[in-house]
């Protein structure tokens, strides 16, 4: 399996795999903001085997190799910024930047800064892949800390979600946190929700550092 992994990183690796873009931490009072990096990947495709977070997220199941690829398009877009979620009780020994604390992994969280007519504007995403630390309180504060970071870093003034109509938890997460439904897709079965920065009660992470 290891030679496996390997052997599909090298496959695609055209840099040095650590994400340059990404380079940016955060920590919280529960969780560690992380770069996406290379050494991620396998414990992400594993996640990404499981049938509902495929529905959930609205993914198609892809192969080790392609995992690999599409985390090296994720951390070259200039448009998109991907952490991966550390749950912080979870963390061996002390907090290092640098080490990628594979052992802590419990989700991702993403922002799209893809809109043609508005870069400022960023379509945002979470996953809690762990199971065990959902209905923490968690996704909560790893939402607020995104935001917050992409106030910070990309002066996003507005930020939009898409979510299945099925996904009741992260409708209400969402609503909760201040946004509005701006839109229904009947095709889809998404709601589309919105939110000006500057009507969020965003708070500040314990620490913004470089990586």
């Amino acid at each position: 399996m290891e030679a496996a992994v390997a052997a599909a990183a090298a496959a695609v690796d055209g840099d040095d795999g650590r994400g340059r873009k990404g380079s940016w931490y955060a920590v919280g009072e529960r969780a560690v903001l992380v770069p996406y990096l290379r050494e991620h990947v396998p414990r992400y495709h594993e996640w990404m085997q499981d049938p509902a977070l495929l529905e959930a997220t609205a993914s198609e199941p892809l192969s080790l190799d392609q995992e690999f690829e599409v985390h090296r398009s994720w951390t070259l877009d200039p448009l998109k910024h991907t952490f991966i979620v550390l749950g912080k009780e979870l963390i061996q020994g002390e907090f290092v930047v640098g080490n990628p604390h594979t052992e802590a992994m419990v989700g991702d969280v993403n922002i799209y800064m893809n809109d043609p007519d508005d870069t400022q504007l960023a379509e945002i995403e979470i996953m809690i892949a762990d199971q065990k630390s959902r209905g923490k309180g968690l996704g909560q504060e790893v939402i607020l800390t995104m935001m917050t970071f992409a106030v910070e870093k990309y002066r996003i003034h507005t930020f939009r979600a898409k979510i299945s109509d099925s996904n009741t938890a992260s409708l209400k997460l969402f609503r909760k946190l201040g946004f509005k439904d701006a839109s229904y897709s009947a095709v889809f079965k998404e709601v589309t929700l919105e939110a000006p920065a500057a009507e969020l009660a965003l708070t500040s992470p314990l620490t913004i550092g470089s990586w």
